[in-house]
């Protein structure tokens, strides 16, 4: 079987308090109902949710959805560690393929829907988003920021697609419920065209656009 790894990494610091992490909460509920409901989706999917604060916190490890009754849900408060959510991911990403491996899968590139509403309160971020990306599997990753979150740094985080809440079209409510909403149409797309016959490869199928974000270039320096 061949197996598409998907992470949702996201910020659970305390400005996401309130309508933000209401907005991810009551969304899970309807991404664990269609990729779960849907065989052709669910058995080449593998689905994990981080959420990170100070630290950094497997809610969800890997797992097919239709294996589960439900998803957590995220909590928020303390500060916005984005080194602790990149070193846990790579514990993750590392394990899991392994894992997958040894069960006889064939493993595509993991995906990893980023989310955040603020700027690193840490440091040493920029390292460990480095060892990430440049892992032997390194994951495809797209970010989005809303409220205060910093589009160069969205950025800079994101390798292969990112985008900003628009100030004033959407509130951070409106703009979460899209960006699950995306990510749901990324993970049906994207297992939609790895081909039944386990014969090559697929189309990651990442939104263009999405309503109420803005595109950030990753070309910027």
């Amino acid at each position: 079987m061949q197996i598409l790894p998907f992470y949702l990494v996201c910020d659970e610091s305390g400005s996401m308090n309130g309508d933000p992490i209401e907005s991810i909460n009551q969304a899970l509920p309807a991404l664990h109902q269609e990729i779960s409901t849907n065989p052709t989706v669910a058995d080449k999917t593998r689905f994990c949710l981080i959420g990170f604060s100070d630290e950094a916190q497997v809610l969800q490890p890997l797992v097919d959805l239709s294996d589960i009754d439900s998803l957590p849900a995220l909590a928020a408060g303390g500060l916005t560690a984005y080194g602790e959510a990149f070193r846990t991911l790579l514990r993750c990403i590392d394990a899991d393929v392994a894992a997958l491996k040894a069960e006889g899968h064939d493993v595509y590139r993991p995906v990893v829907f980023f989310l955040s509403d603020g700027i690193p309160t840490d440091d040493d971020w920029r390292q460990a988003h480095k060892e990430l990306v440049e892992a032997r599997y390194g994951p495809k990753i797209i970010a989005f920021g809303i409220g205060e979150a910093d589009p160069a740094t969205v950025g800079h985080v994101a390798n292969f697609r990112a985008f900003m809440q628009q100030d004033t079209s959407v509130s951070p409510a409106q703009a979460l419920r899209e960006f699950a909403a995306s990510l749901t149409r990324s993970i049906v797309r994207s297992a939609s065209s790895i081909p039944a016959d386990g014969s090559g490869g697929f189309q990651l199928a990442v939104d263009e656009t999405v309503p109420g974000f803005s595109t950030v270039s990753l070309d910027k320096l």
